[in-house]
């Protein structure tokens, strides 16, 4: 049986935007009873039926909507617990009244994340499979989706089950050693749980050396437009966007912050920054604003660093793509230390649809996977797989057993962490089906 929350909460699931329907969800352990005070008989479990809503008050029955009731008895529910949904009409009017009659029937609004929260502690999801949930409803592109929709269906999650269920059994196979040293185990068992250990290693090393692509996915891959003045940055910029996003001038300097239009390149989420122009300057806020362009170059994924015929820049951006701009007006380099020009004409629209192509093929280069296996999505993800490891690296550092068990312990606790799953029972469970122990 999972925790049920002492409160009954509700929420209105759809938003406040003007829409035809409105959802109103509820959980908790009063959901059924106030689901017949506003309704009337409990509808068949998960069947959509028509009923109109009535509030009680006063010994007079106030008709508020007429609505789609489905009613979701716990456990097999979102939470976990009992809860409903009720599919009103959307008017502002409506929604605030069904909440107030929610609110004299005892429940109330819900925290944010709650159900998400109860759902994890009722045991319907770990937290990785919790964060995938908060990823989708976030989504903005066709990448986000897939990537959250498999994290929410636990594709994540297997991968960390999966090692912790082999550090279970190699934990067993530790603690037959320690506590039955004088038991007929078989003298491979020692190197068996070496093997173990050095696959493991192997495994999340090769998972945590992704370079943060699920990251990228999920936050979106950034750009940093960078160059010196009156090359053309602002221009470009302004056809990224297919607006004009940037104040584009002959003024040397006219851009003195940083400018940021969100868009999509190959199906992937991009931030293109649009930087002040790099030269030495005495003037106070320009040189601030070559400050943050510096800041901006060292943060960025990719950095596309621009300069206009015929003034070829001194030195190229490590990993930049180069640009070179005004084609029409001067030829251009094949290359600048090695680095490969694009060349293009953002006066006339030459070399752009290359640029284009480039560019998404950047991107996805940045957030393909290498591995096959699902990408990390989180630096808590990251960072617990790192903690795993390093534990098991100390493992096998170690000839004493139990300093050995006590580093596989902890590696099994760090990957606990990450699902939210840490108990002692399971490896119990473990430890007693392997062996006929007491025999």
């Amino acid at each position: 049986m999972g925790y049920q929350g002492e409160d009954t909460i509700f929420a209105l699931s759809t938003g406040m935007e003007r829409a035809a329907i409105a959802v109103m969800r509820v959980s908790g352990k009063a959901s059924a009873d106030l689901l017949v005070k506003l309704c009337g008989p409990l509808p068949p479990p998960r069947k959509a039926v028509l009923r109109r809503v009535w509030q009680q008050a006063d010994r007079q029955d106030t008709l508020l909507d007429e609505a789609l009731v489905l009613w979701f008895p716990g456990p097999k529910s979102y939470t976990g617990e009992d809860g409903f949904e009720l599919h009103l009409h959307a008017g502002p009017a409506i929604i605030q009244a069904v909440a107030h009659a929610f609110v004299m029937g005892g429940a109330r609004p819900a925290e944010p994340g709650e159900f998400t929260r109860r759902a994890f502690t009722n045991g319907r999801m770990d937290l990785v499979e919790a964060e995938g949930i908060a990823d989708l409803v976030a989504a903005e592109t066709e990448s986000q989706r897939r990537q959250a929709l498999a994290q929410a269906d636990g594709a994540l999650s297997r991968v960390y089950e999966g090692w912790a269920e082999r550090l279970k059994k190699l934990l067993a196979f530790q603690e037959a050693l320690i506590d039955f040293p004088d038991e007929d185990l078989p003298p491979e068992v020692e190197e068996e749980i070496r093997a173990g250990i050095r696959q493991l290693i192997e495994q999340m090393q090769h998972h945590i050396a992704d370079g943060q692509r699920g990251e990228r996915i999920r936050r979106g891959v950034v750009f940093a437009i960078t160059g010196p003045p009156n090359a053309g940055k602002s221009s470009l910029l302004n056809w990224l966007a297919e607006r004009d996003a940037a104040i584009v001038s002959p003024i040397a300097g006219t851009t003195r912050d940083a400018l940021e239009i969100v868009g999509s390149l190959a199906g992937i989420k991009v931030t293109f920054v649009d930087t002040a122009g790099l030269r030495e300057t005495s003037d106070e806020i320009e040189a601030e604003g070559v400050r943050r362009a510096l800041f901006h170059v060292k943060q960025a994924d990719c950095v596309v660093q621009m300069f206009a015929a015929p003034h070829v820049p001194q030195s190229v951006f490590p990993n930049a793509l180069l640009v070179g701009n005004k084609l029409d007006l001067a030829p251009l380099p094949a290359e600048v230390e090695g680095v490969e020009v694009i060349p293009v004409s953002l006066k006339n629209g030459q070399g752009l649809d290359t640029l284009r192509q480039i560019l998404e093929r950047r991107v996805q280069a940045l957030t393909a996977s290498s591995t096959g296996m699902p990408l990390l999505t989180r630096a808590r993800h990251s960072a617990g797989v790192q903690e795993a490891c390093a534990n098991l690296q100390e493992a096998l550092r170690q000839d004493w057993p139990e300093v050995r068990g006590e580093e596989l312990r902890l590696a099994m606790r760090a990957l606990g962490r990450l699902t939210g799953h840490v108990g002692v029972e399971e490896l119990l469970d473990a430890i007693f089906g392997q062996f006929c122990i007491g025999k």
